[in-house]
């Protein structure tokens, strides 16, 4: 393809670039480039590394590249870890107790300082903490109480952060029938409190079909309530559980809903579908996800990820020198190369505890995904929301599932399988890998597979503006064309910077200034909120882990059409959902064009 003067990365992108993955003696992405590829191979047998390195670095050329804990990480002997992802829990699932102790509780807030500060973001279940108004033999014990040790687990990430650590980002998930959800809903109403964390409620199929046919729904914990709660009325259940309140589902799911809809917290995580959708369920339970939610783990789970920018492979963009057409054969090729390397990063990456790399040994998660999905819809002439890009998209990411899984296998061969791995289990009915082709199937009978997940479709903010030439992130719509952005660089104050997009450079570069834009170049606010939930449904059923989406509304949507969103994300089947109303009251990262009031912020944190 042609070099284009839109290829050069803008100065933000510059600036970005230094102040948060440049090394030592580095002063541009190419050498950045050189670095990661040259680390990652050193893994490789002596005779191969170079030839490795070659491929590893050629693919970040053509805009495959790693997260940015790999692109920051990677060949600089700093003690931080390449793993953007992983989910921790609070105290020990076989412990048989109610709850768990104030002990454990402290021991997870200190496993949590470490892995914050070598850089990785954690996900946490909060749901065996004790409820705010369960018993407790001695009254200076501080067990209960879900949001108070939220706080806690805060306040650490922010304590780090002003001691020059990278910012944290954490995600605290509470179950649907806790007795302090209602409190954990409205935490977080107006974006004040919890600032290093998301929010997610992890939502039962129960549930929801208690509030579809409004329905009574027990509050439950293991932990005995206290005296004035069984006095109100709190009993034992027969499974020995404990039922605080009985009220009627739509009434929490109303609270859910509208502080979704005022604050753009919590998001849902369909919490039976992740784990009817996981291929070791069998042998795993998965209760929280990572702070941005595209990947769901097991306690102790970690996940490594690197995006592919989807922009670099058009061919003809915008219909200039022919029909614009997507490069499958390139995207495969990018894939296999980009297995290779992150499965690679987990033989390199240090580990912040010993139980995140036993984990990873056994099961060895890799997580492929996308970036600048919208930039190459608009470059294939294609809006957001039209039936033929999700039709694209879809193939893409079937495309991806299959070179991934072969690739998977051809490692397999070489260097073994993941240790979990079980045959009958991989090809179970219904298991995600009983879909693929039966080329792929066969190569995994005859070989296995080095990795049990192999796709997850994350936020790309900060390495798409730094390495893609800011590109629209991940698989969102573009936020706008022409945008302002508040970015911190280094320890200054945050400013606010002019960025033009990439698609959008490209376009003036080929049509000139003066060109209208075309329709299908289409900004997030203008994509319905129904076509957002179509582009996840297409995708969603060929990544094994899960995407990060953020579905924006106008802000003059109600509370209503929230509700009407997320029985549409579940009947669909998604993992998740989360929903973006702006409201410039509110802190605001993203801006529209100078002449227009701020978009407001979104809900996640950049990988």
């Amino acid at each position: 393809m042609v070099k284009l003067e839109s290829d050069a990365l803008p100065p933000i992108s510059d600036l970005v670039l230094a102040d948060r993955y440049l090394a030592a003696g580095e002063t541009t992405c190419n050498q950045v480039f050189e670095r990661v590829a040259s680390a990652l191979a050193a893994i490789e047998p002596p005779a191969r590394r170079g030839k490795v390195a070659r491929q590893f670095y050629a693919n970040m050329l053509r805009g495959t590249i790693g997260a940015g804990r790999i692109m920051a990480n990677a060949g600089t002997g700093r003690n931080a870890t390449m793993i953007n992802c992983f989910v921790h829990p609070i105290g020990s699932p076989s412990t048989g107790v109610a709850a768990p102790s104030q002990a454990d509780i402290e021991r997870a807030l200190e496993a949590a300082r470490v892995t914050l500060a070598m850089g990785g973001g954690v996900g946490y279940d909060f749901s065996p903490i004790a409820p705010a108004e369960s018993w407790v033999e001695d009254p200076s014990n501080r067990t209960r109480d879900v949001c108070r040790w939220i706080d806690r687990f805060d306040d650490a990430c922010v304590a780090l952060s002003r001691q020059g650590t990278r910012r944290g980002a954490q995600m605290a998930v509470l179950r649907c029938d806790h007795p302090d959800l209602p409190a954990f809903v409205e935490a977080k109403r107006g974006r004040r409190r919890w600032t290093t964390f998301n929010t997610s409620v992890a939502v039962t199929d129960a549930f929801m079909r208690a509030v579809e046919d409004d329905g009574l729904w027990l509050l439950r914990h293991r932990a005995m309530p206290a005296a004035a709660c069984l006095a109100a009325g709190a009993h034992r259940l027969d499974d020995g559980t404990w039922c605080y309140a009985a009220l009627p589902a739509r009434q929490l799911w109303c609270r859910i809903v509208e502080c979704a809809c005022d604050s753009a917290e919590p998001g849902l995580l369909f919490i039976d579908e992740i784990n009817r959708s996981n291929d070791l369920a069998s042998i795993e339970t998965i209760c929280a996800t990572n702070p941005c939610g595209e990947q769901p783990l097991p306690p102790w789970g970690s996940c490594v990820l690197g995006p592919i920018d989807l922009s670099r492979l058009v061919r003809h963009p915008f219909g200039v020198g022919g029909s614009p057409r997507f490069d499958f054969v390139k995207l495969g090729h990018c894939v296999r190369i980009q297995v290779r390397l992150l499965d690679n990063v987990l033989e390199t990456t240090r580990w912040p505890l010993a139980e995140h790399e036993r984990e990873a040994r056994q099961k060895r998660r890799i997580g492929v995904g996308v970036t600048g999905l919208a930039d190459m819809l608009a470059m294939m002439r294609l809006a957001y929301s039209d039936d033929g890009a999700r039709h694209l998209a879809a193939a893409i990411a079937r495309s991806m599932r299959d070179h991934a899984f072969a690739a998977s296998a051809a490692l397999a061969r070489e260097r073994g399988a993941y240790p979990a791995f079980n045959l009958d289990r991989c090809f179970a009915p219904g298991a995600f890998a009983a879909r693929l082709p039966e080329t792929v199937r066969d190569a995994i009978a005859a070989q296995g597979l080095r990795n049990s997940h192999l796709l997850s479709f994350a936020p790309t903010g900060s390495v798409s503006l730094a390495f893609a030439g800011n590109c629209s992130s991940g698989v969102e719509p573009a936020f706008d064309w022409v945008y302002r952005r508040t970015v911190r660089i280094g320890k200054n104050p945050p400013l606010v910077y002019r960025l033009e997009n990439r698609a959008y450079r490209l376009f003036r570069e080929l049509h000139g200034a003066n060109a209208p834009l075309p329709a299908y170049f289409v900004r997030a606010n203008e994509v319905a909120p129904a076509d957002h939930i179509g582009m996840l449904s297409v995708l969603q059923p060929f990544v094994d882990a899960a995407i990060s989406k953020t579905i924006i509304v106008s802000s003059r949507t109600a509370a209503g059409e929230i509700d009407a969103l997320f029985f549409r994300a579940w009947r669909a089947r998604l993992k998740g959902i989360t929903v973006f109303r702006p409201d410039e009251a509110l802190d605001t990262v993203l801006l529209a064009k100078a002449d227009k009031q701020p978009e407001g912020g979104m809900r996640c944190f950049g990988c």
